[in-house]
């Protein structure tokens, strides 16, 4: 059998997949098989609010060029989105273009 990964959210063993994504079916978390690099574009898959700013970033938006960092507050991308500039994002609210 292949080596699925355990649930990145809740720690579960028992994940499963479903075409190209992974999913717990202890608390539903669903995240992709792709892993990310340095220097990938991704496309972000959910509304996001900026502090400071009147508006966020939509979905849809494609970033290129990020970069992979250690967050402690679980924000783990380095970026510059077109129209906000230098921000860091979360991995889970984005998915490889």
């Amino acid at each position: 059998m292949e080596n699925i990964p355990n649930c990145p959210k809740c720690g579960s063993e028992y994940t499963y997949e479903d075409g190209n994504l992974y999913i717990c079916p202890e608390c539903a978390h669903e995240w992709s098989k792709d892993i990310l690099a340095d220097g990938d574009t991704v496309t972000v898959i959910k509304d996001l609010k900026v502090k400071g700013s009147a508006s966020g970033i939509k979905v849809g938006t494609k970033i290129k060029g990020i970069r992979l960092v250690e967050g402690n507050d679980g924000h783990n991308i380095d970026c510059k989105v077109p129209g906000v500039g230098a921000i860091k994002l979360k991995q889970e609210f984005v998915k490889k273009a």
